[in-house]
């Protein structure tokens, strides 16, 4: 296994936002009864709801399960605006491995209501993400094997070859219409096999023969009252 670097590591302290790329891969598209789509599903999630490998996800008090995606983080070295796609990879500071937890209950009904999904995956311990990777430990993002297990049963298992849209053209189409600053995370899309993971479970997930972590599910405790 790789070692991730502690300077590459103190990137994802400086960012200021994660854009996150739906159904960035058919296949996860076709399990969701979506279309394919013909450019980036773009939304934002706050970097408060990172969450440190070895920490313990936050099932909400109203719901009894989360799904988690593993998805490949592509982590941004220095400020880029209207980046030219030529040039993207040299905006790249490192990579992580992250899950996107994703309440389904709560992104469906905003789906049919027409609202933003950003209580569905915005909330705090939703974005679990290992260390960063230097970009010299990844000689090849677009050729990655992700996996994710659940109580050691393999959930997920995918290529970053199969994903729609390569990372210089995400870096390049983001940054046209919003800059990306130091530490700023792209989450680049999910392989096909989500599915609900309940309180007691345990997700381990990692990017073959670099790096992987574990999270512990449990109910969110309810504040004390005074």
């Amino acid at each position: 296994m790789a070692t991730p670097c502690s300077a590459s590591h103190n990137l994802l302290q400086m960012g200021t936002k994660i854009v996150a790329v739906g159904r960035n891969y058919a296949a996860h598209a076709k399990e969701m009864g979506t279309a394919v789509p013909t450019e980036p599903v773009l939304f934002l999630k706050p970097t408060s709801s990172y969450l440190e490998n070895g920490g313990t996800i936050e099932v909400p008090h109203s719901l009894e399960s989360l799904h988690p995606e593993v998805e490949l983080a592509v982590v941004i070295g220095r400020k880029a605006r209207d980046v030219p796609e030529a040039d993207a990879m040299d905006y790249v500071g490192g990579y992580a491995v992250a899950l996107d937890m994703t309440a389904r209950e709560i992104q469906a009904t905003a789906k049919a209501a027409g609202l933003p999904w950003t209580l569905s995956k915005g909330q705090d311990t939703f974005t679990p993400i290992s260390s960063v990777l230097p970009t010299s430990m990844v000689p090849d993002p677009d050729n990655l094997e992700l996996w994710l297990k659940v109580d050691g049963e393999t959930r997920q298992k995918g290529s970053t070859k199969d994903t729609i849209f390569k990372i210089p053209f995400l870096i390049s189409h983001i940054s046209s219409m919003m800059t990306l600053l130091e530490g700023d995370v792209i989450l680049t899309g999910t392989p096909p096999g989500v599915g609900p993971v309940k309180v007691g479970q345990k997700i381990t997930a990692g990017i073959t023969g670099l790096l992987d972590v574990h999270f512990n599910v449990e109910k969110r405790r309810r504040p004390e009252s005074c």
